[in-house]
């Protein structure tokens, strides 16, 4: 059983820096010349912080976006300077409770679009299109079926909120945001990564039904900010659970989206913590989709 202590719910005692921001998982500090990301272990669903924490959930988003960055860099430049804690010096309060956790960034503009490429018709997209035929402004063929891939990934914007959800907007609506040169290089930057890391995970058995990219700019140029390819900014299912016309279980924070859908929990209030099994099955969930995409284990077992 995973030892629920070892969670790290928060890192800003941690850490001797400026706290810029502390959103639901991620927090983001000031070194000067470069920024600090920490994510914690920390998890979210409906919009509210649940207790307890999942255990190596934060490892595991942190090692796997430094993963993807590596296998990227050749596609499209990143905002990586390091991921070693050792090199904060007196920053890092306790060197071994951030190991795996921290990322040195260079410091980008975001550009106020979520990037979101859908490969298969599924979660979102699949509410729209069964509304209206279309999928972020895109119209596409009567008939299709839940959970089908589309003959061509589609891109689907969605401006960023910084207080409530993101807005999913048409890809007209994008160009008058950030002008129509680099909306088109989002885009098709965005379908070359979910190509890559498609193919990459189906050698792996799994696959990539959907993902999301944030932006920013350094001297005015695109680069890749934020995670890629994380069970927090991606939906991975295995292959040998794909079905057409029923709620796959994907490989992310099921159990815990599929405990609290069987409670009675309003969801307008902090919903009681949540049982120990749920628990070590999410970090069983996590760990797991670490070792299949990169072959390795983080607890080096």
């Amino acid at each position: 059983m995973f030892v629920s202590s070892q969670a790290l719910s928060t890192a800003e005692p941690l850490v001797d820096a400026p706290l810029l921001y502390k959103g639901k998982v991620r927090e983001l500090y000031d070194l000067g010349e470069h920024y600090l990301i920490v994510v914690t272990d920390r998890i979210s669903a409906f919009d509210y912080v649940l207790d307890p924490a999942i255990p190596y959930k934060g490892d595991v988003l942190n090692s796997l976006s430094a993963y993807w960055f590596r296998q990227t860099a050749d596609l499209l430049e990143n905002h990586v300077v390091h991921t070693d804690v050792l090199k904060l010096g007196a920053v890092a309060k306790d060197p071994l409770a951030l190991k795996n956790r921290i990322m040195v960034t260079r410091k980008a503009e975001r550009i106020d679009i979520e990037c979101v490429v859908r490969g298969y018709i599924t979660g979102g997209g699949w509410r729209q299109y069964r509304a209206d035929g279309r999928i972020n402004g895109i119209p596409l063929p009567e008939g299709l079926r839940k959970n089908e891939a589309f003959p061509e990934p589609i891109f689907t914007p969605a401006a960023k909120n910084d207080v409530g959800h993101d807005e999913d907007i048409p890809f007209e609506r994008m160009e008058e945001l950030i002008g129509a040169e680099l909306a088109a290089e989002l885009r098709d930057k965005s379908l070359a990564l979910y190509e890559f890391a498609r193919k990459a995970c189906a050698e792996k058995g799994i696959i990539l039904a959907d993902c999301k990219f944030e932006f920013g700019l350094v001297d005015g140029k695109a680069i890749l900010i934020d995670e890629i390819f994380t069970p927090d900014s991606s939906r991975f299912w295995a292959e040998d659970k794909y079905e057409l016309d029923v709620e796959i279980d994907s490989m992310d924070k099921e159990p815990v989206r599929a405990y609290l859908s069987g409670t009675d929990w309003d969801k307008n209030s902090a919903p009681d913590p949540l049982p120990a099994s749920v628990v070590e099955e999410t970090t069983k969930r996590y760990l797991g989709i670490y070792e299949r995409l990169t072959g390795k284990s983080l607890l080096g077992i």
